[in-house]
């Protein structure tokens, strides 16, 4: 009992009207439920299939991590936790273009696509970090490399090697690999409008303070939990096929 209320101690308390920190609790049981789901399914897919939703459910147990301390971070300070954000999008981000690989495997994709989409993701993220917190002064500067990053991926996935491999699978690997290209398009275009926003010298003063996080807790809930659950589908299908 005193070590309950010791560590109690140690976490920020949540207003009851606090409605950027209950996203924050409501994002790290989503995520902490999503990746139950997909670690008790593993018995049920082979090895062609079970890496692919082993790594859907890292990505979204890495994130209820993240969004436990981001949760306390909030409470305690009232700011926004950039550093704990990209903390996890530099571990999750990276993750979810593996997933492209795992499931082109199966069309003959090589390791080169996979380090190259590894690769993309970090630089997106490391210089969108340089722009938001090291150097914001250079915002604009650190967020065309991250934004030339960012289009990198989305080329490589609606037309490059990426498209061209889905083509080639066909079937109900295509759709995903479609359904996937829609979520990077659609689901990820609010990371730069957040980048923008939450810089000063940008859009900063269009929403209110806090109001972002809102936002990127959402997104990061729908695209995360999405992705895993596009490719737990696929792997069910490709399972009965």
């Amino acid at each position: 009992m005193k070590n309950f209320m010791f560590i109690s101690s140690l976490i920020g308390k949540l207003s009851p009207t606090d409605y950027v920190g209950f996203t924050f609790f409501v994002g790290c049981m989503a995520m902490m439920a999503a990746s139950a789901f997909f670690f008790l399914s593993l018995s049920q897919f082979d090895k062609k299939w079970r890496t692919s939703v082993l790594v859907s459910g890292l990505i979204t147990f890495i994130a209820a991590v993240h969004y436990f301390y981001m949760r306390d971070y909030w409470a305690s300070f009232g700011e926004s936790p950039t550093f704990f954000r990209y903390v996890d999008w530099v571990l999750t981000v990276p993750l979810m273009c593996v997933e492209f690989y795992l499931i082109l495997k199966v069309a003959g994709a090589k390791t080169s696509l996979l380090w190259k989409m590894i690769i993309y993701s970090l630089v997106m993220l490391i210089t969108g970090y340089f722009g938001e917190v090291v150097a914001p002064d250079s915002a604009a500067f650190w967020g065309a490399i991250s934004g030339a990053a960012y289009f990198a991926i989305v080329y490589e996935i609606w037309l490059g090697e990426a498209s061209k491999l889905a083509a080639a699978a066909g079937g109900e690997i295509q759709k995903s690999h479609k359904i996937l290209c829609w979520f990077v398009l659609v689901g990820w275009a609010i990371y730069p409008l957040g980048y923008m926003m939450g810089t000063k010298g940008w859009y900063n003063g269009v929403i209110p303070s806090g109001n972002i996080d809102v936002v990127y807790n959402i997104a990061d809930a729908i695209n995360k939990i999405g992705f895993g659950l596009v490719i737990y589908n696929l792997a069910v299908k490709s399972q009965k096929e």
